[in-house]
């Protein structure tokens, strides 16, 4: 006996490598939904994590750090906060790396 397989429709989950209860520290959403700024997880909303194994969605670290009572340091456990991704700093780190640059190439 043969089956003839007509129609297939495939669905396809996906999770981040966290355990169930783990939520953003900022905006208290788990991590495989989004932040407040965000319309779909995946791509969009990475997670990025500090040198201090603290997680939080990107949009929620970067609004954080942008704050000036922040001073740059993670909201869990208020070490200065450092991504373990060299490609992921905070846009005010960005600025600063670059009026620096900027400031050291002027001729005197």
């Amino acid at each position: 006996m043969k089956v003839v397989i007509k129609e297939w429709n495939a669905v396809a989950a996906w999770r981040w490598d966290m355990p169930d209860d783990d939520v953003c520290g900022i905006c208290r959403n788990p991590y495989d939904s989004t932040c407040s700024k965000c319309r779909f997880p995946g791509d969009e909303c990475p997670l990025l994590l500090g040198e201090c194994n603290h997680s939080f969605h990107m949009h929620c670290i970067f609004s954080w750090l942008r704050q000036e009572s922040s001073q740059e340091k993670c909201p869990m456990c208020r070490q200065p906060f450092k991504s373990k991704s060299k490609e992921a700093t905070a846009p005010a780190a960005q600025t600063e790396t670059q009026e620096t640059n900027t400031a050291t190439n002027t001729p005197v």
